[in-house]
């Protein structure tokens, strides 16, 4: 009975879009911090899904999960032997990547389907002779769109290549897109979302900046997400991973965390679960308010002179 009164909600999300997928007047989210292992892909599908229920039964019509939590977060600060701790962790990276598509991929929109929403999360993604550390979108229907971390950090180079600029994906919800943790602090990946009409712009981070809290973590990325949405007019949201992670002989703690950020480059909603602990962050867009920031004077986005930037790209 449920899993028909969750399709039934999908349904009518898709139903009332009106014809070139806009933003909905309303839209519920939900950013989650999941407890996700490194290698354990079935048990992170397993905690993917509890939460994603959850999500929908708060009547969010989206779950994000953060960056690597489908596939698990490797821990990347070795302190004994370097070249052992590398082929281990290298070896073990390519054993629980995954195709896309793939079976994790089906499994993750097996849950949207079960409860009608959308579901984003990340993996570490079997590209052939490279990896990428990719979020996925899922819906009901399958697979709705990818994106690759375009700028990776000096610890994370030896596992995953960058991936190609990030592309838009039109949604019963609006346009969405994403930047992936350390992207959203080049200002030019949001604004490749922001040149495709992106309205949603979703920030799934791995971080353990000190002190290693929500709060620690909120102190330095909100700044920086603040700026991507004021700067775009764009709604974002975020959330961060969690808990203790082990793998090839290193540990690493995550304090878990999460905001929603507004086109004003105001703040939504914080984060109020408890340090290290799994939880979720509900909040609801507006499309009046997105339409309302664009049309202000003090809109940035409608200031830009793209025939003066190419010295940008030499």
């Amino acid at each position: 009975m449920a899993d028909s009164i969750h399709s039934a909600k999908y349904l009518q999300i898709v139903n009332e879009t009106e014809q070139g997928l806009r933003m909905r007047e309303h839209v519920k989210l939900a950013a989650v911090a999941v407890d996700s292992q490194p290698g354990d892909v079935p048990g992170n599908l397993d905690k993917i899904r509890e939460w994603a229920g959850k999500a929908a039964d708060a009547g969010a019509a989206l779950a994000l999960f953060p960056e690597l939590s489908l596939s698990g977060f490797i821990p990347n600060h070795p302190v004994g032997d370097h070249n052992q701790w590398l082929r281990a962790a290298l070896q073990g990276a390519r054993a629980m990547s995954e195709t896309i598509p793939g079976p994790a991929v089906d499994r993750l929109a097996a849950i949207a389907g079960e409860y009608g929403i959308l579901v984003s999360a990340g993996l570490l993604e079997d590209a052939g002779n490279v990896l990428h550390n990719t979020q996925v979108l899922v819906g009901p229907d399958g697979l709705l769109g990818k994106w690759r971390k375009m700028h990776i950090p000096m610890f994370e180079t030896a596992f995953y290549n960058g991936g190609d600029g990030p592309s838009v994906v039109e949604t019963p919800l609006g346009r969405l897109g994403a930047n992936i943790c350390f992207d959203a602090f080049l200002p030019e990946s949001t604004r490749l979302l922001a040149v495709n009409n992106v309205e949603i712009v979703l920030f799934p981070f791995a971080a353990d900046p000190p002190p290693v809290t929500p709060q620690g973590w909120q102190a330095w990325a909100e700044p920086v997400l603040r700026c991507r949405c004021l700067e775009n007019g764009v709604f974002g949201l975020a959330c961060n991973y969690v808990g203790r992670v082990g793998f090839a002989d290193v540990e690493q703690s995550f304090p878990g965390g999460g905001m929603a950020i507004g086109p004003r480059g105001e703040t939504l909603a914080e984060w109020t679960g408890l340090s290290g602990q799994p939880g979720m962050l509900l909040v609801e867009f507006s499309r009046e308010e997105l339409r309302m920031a664009r049309a202000e004077p003090e809109s940035l986005y409608r200031f830009r002179r793209p025939e003066l930037y190419g010295p940008l790209a030499e």
